[in-house]
């Protein structure tokens, strides 16, 4: 097995990218700086449903990707751009992304960030590159302000615009594929690249951003654990969550242990990871892993009422740096762990694999269910 600690930290997401996993052609989204009115969020968007090899979207209209809405008139420049949008900020706010829907808020600070994946509703190997190039620009942004500098981002949101779903997990078809080839390299890049975008949510991207991840649908899997890696959680009470690797004798290896056991403790990580159980947003409350549950159609709304709260944006950074001194996750345990699974997966029998790939046909009848495609 390859020592983890091989691997540079900062690991590049494009360089290691294959024709089978570039990403699909669409549109880019692009930036716009700030306008006269408000910009309105997007509107949920139709992904592709997957087959046994997940097949591109139709192409989309390109539209803004970082909607600015322009400040009310008594809300100050930020700091440090002399009355205007500073050029990092810029630079910042005129990148492309193709699978993500990225919105700044100058009011709040609050960067969202919805997913919204060329073909199954899962981390595909290539959202999960563009989610890492957007937090490593997070942080070059943070980087190009002065220590006593109001940042540009205090809070980072993390949704969905797949109807009904945040997300199923790890990309079932290219995983089938790449253990049937014995592919080892590909199964170990697609997951390092996982935990590394796992890893800087749950530090605030080592720049002091309060992360919240806001469940409108479903969280299964791997999708479950793109949630458990923010430090708060606001799920609506008609969502499921869940970790069903076990029906397929695996286990959710990038980072649902390590997060489990530090909002529980092992001993109940452990059982919830063997059970494979379903649970409901409110039996997930009750365990302390769900912060706050709303009512259907309200997720948006509470996450919003929760960036305006009095609390302030300084006390909950420190209590959130607080729980990573007290209780630290290092990407190097989050690697070492998936290690662990890569070697589970690749010895996974035809009859598991077959497994897989009818779970995966499952999530593809669910997408066609929820966004009316086919």
């Amino acid at each position: 097995m390859t020592d983890a600690s091989t691997i540079p930290k900062t690991h590049d997401p494009t360089a290691d990218r294959s024709p089978a996993d570039a990403p699909r052609a669409s549109a880019p989204h692009r930036a716009t700086a700030p306008t006269a009115a408000a910009s309105q969020p997007a509107a949920p968007q139709t992904a592709a449903s997957p087959t046994a090899a997940p097949q591109p979207a139709p192409p989309q209209a390109a539209t803004p990707a970082t909607s600015i809405p322009a400040p009310a008139a008594d809300t100050p420049a930020p700091p440090g751009s002399q009355g205007g949008t500073s050029k990092e900020l810029l630079g910042f706010l005129n990148r492309s992304w193709r699978e993500l829907d990225v919105r700044l808020d100058p009011n709040t600070r609050a960067l969202w960030c919805h997913m919204r994946p060329n073909g199954p509703p899962s981390f595909t190997p290539s959202m999960v590159r563009e989610l890492i190039v957007l937090h490593r620009s997070i942080q070059a942004l943070a980087a190009s302000q002065g220590p006593h500098e109001d940042p540009h981002i205090r809070y980072y949101v993390q949704g969905s615009r797949i109807p009904g779903i945040y997300n199923m997990g790890g990309d079932l078809a290219f995983l089938t594929r790449a253990i049937r080839a014995g592919d080892r390299d590909a199964v170990r890049r697609y997951a390092f690249d996982c935990v590394d975008a796992v890893y800087h949510i749950a530090i605030g991207f080592d720049s002091g951003v309060v992360t919240v991840g806001l469940l409108e649908g479903d969280a299964l899997g791997g999708g479950l654990e793109g949630a458990l890696c923010c430090n708060v959680i606001i799920a609506e009470r008609q969502v499921k969550l869940g970790l069903p690797e076990i029906l397929f004798n695996s286990f959710p290896g990038m980072g649902a242990y390590s997060f489990l056991a530090r909002r529980l403790d092992a001993a109940r990580a452990e059982r919830m990871i063997f059970s494979g159980r379903i649970f409901s947003a409110d039996e997930m409350h009750d365990m302390g892993i769900v912060d706050q549950v709303v009512d259907e159609g309200t997720g948006a709304h509470a996450v919003s009422a929760y960036l305006a709260e009095r609390q302030s944006h300084a006390v909950r950074r420190t209590l959130f740096q607080v729980r990573q001194r007290v209780n630290p996750l290092s990407l190097s345990e989050l690697r070492d762990v998936t290690d662990l699974w890569v070697d589970t997966a690749m010895r996974l029998p035809q009859a598991d694999l077959r497994r897989m790939e009818h779970l995966q046909m499952a999530q593809s009848r669910r997408l066609h269910k929820e966004t009316g495609a086919g």
